[in-house]
């Protein structure tokens, strides 16, 4: 089961997906420049810039608006193309364009100024000024809509005189961007990527992993746009006229492409069109592929919880280790649901109870130790399917769809009017969602009746700016990831297939879908088969097989939005439209809205404002969200109906809520005051308090500015947290008595040192290549999981300590390939220990700590003790040269490099690559927003 915290293994995710790497290969054997002629002319058209520009409509943010999101806006490459940027490094126009802007501002942020801050930003102003118009297009010929993209960044800025032209437009410029990206993610939604993009091991684990998580049928696809329909009234008929409208778009993109051949050429390479005589069919959308699309993407981001065989695990292994009563407690100890020292979003003491543990636990379904297992997947595996590779693959799709994989992603600063110097809100804010090319999102301007907004959008779902602003308004979000997920122990009768609902025996519904696959230019895997097959029950899809108290059960997964991804369309619709938000209160309504876990953010020229979207079930009295419960109707969520998986869900007022506090600052952490959380390691330590220190710093001393935001928030992207945050108090153990170890001397003088210069993983000048500070970040990135394990697992045990360990990983460091993001991935220090370490070492250092674990571990609880498993571990550490640290990868040749160890690399979802970029750990897509005045 998947504690699910959208987002972080999204990079690792996304770099199992096969793209047209192979193409090196077929080059050698290829004329080159031969070829190149003879596909240089079918290139996308480009209407010639207009004079006249209309003045941009009703925007209040004063040139004050700006957005960045790498590597750049062209994510759709011709063959031509594909095969200029292979052999040559060529880059189509807006390719990459965003990604320099982005990556410098990693050494240049100290020196920042207000004039400066579009040097490593765009300007969001909305329309574009006449002498910046590099095309105007009326797509399809139609009268009603025009798509000006921009000189610079090549955005597409879409203006309508009707709705429906308006959404034609967004769907026919979506199409122009990322036409493939699409497609393959409308085939991940469908469990159908092997087919489509080859049978690579990578793209086989890809569409396992996520055929888990949503084995839809295309009447389950249809049911939920149904739904969406009926229950919303006139906006439900509007959101899919909307759809419609976007869909046509998409078809006429298509359509137009193939006629003028300069669609995307992984068409070509993966062998659905021929390059010479155009033969072949690029598939024309419909309205459920968004449906599959929505249900990656809501994966990926926007599902909290789960994971709870794995706590059922780790409790069981502390119980037998402890006894249940103590056992209990050292679990929870670790667990850190409420943990009193979390930094939280909502900090004015205001509490917002939500699957908090029970004082007297009802239902549990724990399982009788040695007898859980995964419930198969694949099946009928022939070719290619059937090597170990191929294995290898979907054991690893397993353990990220049913295991305590993590994910959560993206940063907020926002600051009250109050405390700034203009006397308005400022923000700086954005998701994290990796890097890819092209990038999972893309930017637009929608004006039209009922649209005013500008900012990006998931690939595929750009019918509405998802996250950006709007005319006096700018809005984002982070993954909250509360729980909304739970374990059910189905009883079987019978034989395996069959369960007791309600008492009475009932089938299971098995869902099946065959793949086959054979070799392409793009992927020369050999043909291949297989089978997927899902078990579906009233209480979700079976994840588990065990035995509970001897009784034959099977664990299932239920989500609360599960068959409902298409529900959040609302939410967006209304955030876009000028007439829903004109205040904070609109604001909060419309992401009620958003089925999602989302923190969503705000800010106007007045006030801002946080809600925490999802449809939180109502569970039964007694029942403890960590753990499986028994399917029976007095476990069950509060009125379930089964048939559409719907309950009574927490009232608005319940969520984590908040209108004009001084400061909000997200980072995934804990969101208010009782409201547990649902991932493990919000503690005392986290990466949300690298930001809270810096703007809790800014509003005490007041007149807070754009730019010192931008710069808080850069200067924490280049934070190493453990020694930011844990290291100073692990040198104090080391130093409580002198260092008379020569090379342990030298290792703390190093770490001393660098804590002293600020404990960054930064360029020693711009473009260096060569961190300031490197033997230190050497040996810290060798030390943690050294002295994690030394500290820990003598007084856990070898057992327990294993079981933790599959709840929460030891580290997170932006080259830990070993970590849940992969390596090259930019997002770290989510996931770790470092709240444990911390709160061990100040108990062993004699100082106060508020939720701290049972017992004194490091060193069995003595401070010679624990100096000594320090100093021991540390010598290993500084022992390991950079070669042992930082080994070779398929992106960094030669072992030892640390810089590029570290590097975020734009992970290819298609032909075309770009260079790897120095480490930040900030968001993807990112605004910064200081409204001048207001409607």
């Amino acid at each position: 089961m998947t504690r699910r915290t959208p987002g972080n293994t999204v990079d690792r995710t996304f770099d199992r997906l096969r793209t047209p790497r192979g193409l090196f290969g077929f080059l050698k054997t290829a004329a080159v420049c031969t070829l190149i002629a003879g596909l240089l002319s079918p290139l996308s058209p480009l209407a010639p810039a207009t004079e006249a520009q209309a003045a941009a409509p009703n925007d209040y943010c004063g040139g004050q608006c700006s957005d960045i999101l790498p590597p750049g806006q062209s994510g759709n490459a011709t063959l031509a193309q594909v095969i200029l940027n292979q052999a040559f490094g060529v880059q189509p126009d807006h390719a990459d364009d965003q990604l320099g802007p982005y990556a410098d501002l990693a050494t240049g942020y100290s020196g920042l100024t207000s004039a400066g801050i579009n040097n490593f930003f765009n300007d969001s102003s909305f329309g574009v000024p006449a002498d910046q118009v590099a095309s105007t297009l009326a797509p399809a010929g139609r009268t009603d809509v025009k798509i000006v993209r921009d000189k610079k960044t090549g955005v597409p800025h879409i203006t309508g005189t009707t709705r429906y032209g308006t959404e034609f437009g967004a769907g026919y410029a979506a199409a122009q961007d990322r036409l493939w990206l699409m497609d393959v993610f409308r085939h991940v939604g469908r469990g159908q990527l092997t087919p489509f993009a080859g049978g690579d091991p990578s793209n086989q684990g890809l569409e396992q992993e996520f055929w888990r998580h949503a084995p839809y049928t295309e009447a389950d696809l249809q049911a939920q746009i149904d739904n969406a329909v009926a229950v919303n009234g006139a906006r439900g008929k509007q959101a899919l006229d909307d759809v419609n409208a976007y869909v046509a778009g998409i078809n006429a993109y298509i359509d137009a492409s193939d006629s003028g051949r300069y669609f995307p050429g992984e068409y070509v390479l993966t062998g659905w069109k021929d390059s010479i005589t155009n033969a072949g069919t690029i598939q024309k959308f419909k309205p459920t592929d968004l449906v599959a699309l929505a249900s990656v993407i809501g994966a990926l981001f926007g599902s909290g919880g789960g994971g709870e065989v794995n706590n059922a695990i780790s409790l069981m292994a502390a119980q037998s280790k402890y006894g249940v009563a103590e056992g209990t407690k050292v679990w929870e100890a670790f667990r850190e649901r409420n943990d009193p020292e979390a930094v939280l979003t909502v900090h004015d003491g205001e509490s917002f109870p939500y699957a908090n543990a029970p004082a007297d636990p009802k239902g549990e379904a724990l399982p009788d130790a040695g007898t859980v297992a995964e419930q198969p997947l694949v099946y009928d595996r022939t070719g290619s399917a059937a090597t170990a590779s191929a294995d290898k693959a979907s054991r690893t799709a397993t353990a990220t769809a049913l295991t305590s994989a993590k994910r959560g992603m993206s940063n907020a600063l926002v600051v009250s009017g109050a405390k700034t110097a203009s006397g308005h809100p400022v923000a700086v804010f954005g998701p994290q969602t990796g890097y890819f090319a092209p990038q999972l999102l893309m930017l637009q301007e929608l004006q039209g009746p009922g649209l005013s907004a500008r900012g990006a959008s998931f690939a595929g779902l750009s019918m509405y700016v998802e996250l950006g602003r709007g005319q006096d308004y700018a809005w984002s979000a982070t993954t909250s990831g509360q729980d909304i997920i739970d374990s059910y122990a189905v009883e079987l009768c019978q034989d395996d297939v069959h369960y007791l609902y309600h008492g009475t025996c009932t089938p299971m519904e098995k869902i099946e879908q065959t793949n086959a696959w054979k070799p392409t230019t793009a992927d020369g895997t050999a043909a291949g088969s297989y089978r997927m097959q899902v078990y579906r029950t009233k209480y979700g899809p079976v994840s588990h097989r065990a035995t509970v108290d001897g009784k034959k059960i099977a664990y299932t997964t239920l989500r609360s939005s599960y068959m409902h991804e298409a529900d959040s369309i609302i939410g967006f619709m209304m955030l876009n439209d000028p007439d829903a938000v004109k205040g904070p209160a609109d604001f909060q309504a419309a992401v009620q809205h958003i089925n999602y876990t989302f923190n969503w953010f705000y800010a106007d020229s007045k006030h801002t404002a946080y809600y925490n979207s999802g449809d939180n079930p109502v569970r039964a009295n007694g029942v403890d969200a960590e753990f499986p419960v028994w399917a029976q109707p007095a476990y069950e969520w509060r009125n379930w109906v089964p048939s559409t998986n719907t309950a009574d869900y927490t009232p608005a007022s319940a969520h984590p809520n908040s209108i004009d506090q001084d400061y909000y600052i997200s980072w995934n952490n804990k969101q208010a005051l009782d409201y547990s959380t649902a991932p493990w390691g919000n503690g005392s330590v986290h990466r949300g308090n690298l930001l809270e220190d810096r703007v809790k710093k800014l509003v005490a001393a007041g007149g807070v500015t754009r730019v010192q935001l931008v710069k808080a928030m850069a200067d924490a992207a280049l934070a190493d947290l453990r020694a930011e945050d844990v290291l100073p108090k692990l040198l104090r153990v080391v130093n409580s008595s002198p260092v008379t170890d020569s090379a342990a001397a030298a290792a703390v003088g190093k770490l001393s040192a660098w804590v002293t210069a600020g404990a960054k993983r930064t360029e020693t000048t711009p473009g260096s290549k060569t961190y300031a500070n490197a033997d230190a970040i050497r040996i810290l990135d060798a030390w943690w999981p050294l002295l994690v394990q030394g500290e820990f697992q003598p007084g856990l045990g070898t057992d327990l300590y294993t079981a933790m360990t599959n709840n929460l990983p030891v580290d997170e460091a932006p080259s830990a390939a070993h970590g849940p993001t992969g390596s090259h991935a930019g997002s770290s220090f989510q996931y770790g220990w470092w709240s444990y370490v911390d709160k061990d070492i100040r108990a062993v250092l004699g100082e106060p700590v508020q939720g701290g674990l049972t017992q004194k571990y490091c060193g069995g609880g003595t401070l010679s003790g624990c100096r000594d498993v320090l100093i021991s571990t540390l010598k290993t550490a500084a022992g390991k040269t950079a070669a042992q640290v930082y080994p070779a990868d398929k992106v960094c040749t030669t072992a030892g490099n640390q810089w590029c160890a570290d590097s975020i690399v734009q992970r290819t979802l298609g032909g075309i690559k770009h260079k790897n970029i120095s480490w930040q750990n900030r968001p993807t897509y990112q605004q910064v927003v200081e409204f001048a005045s207001h409607r």
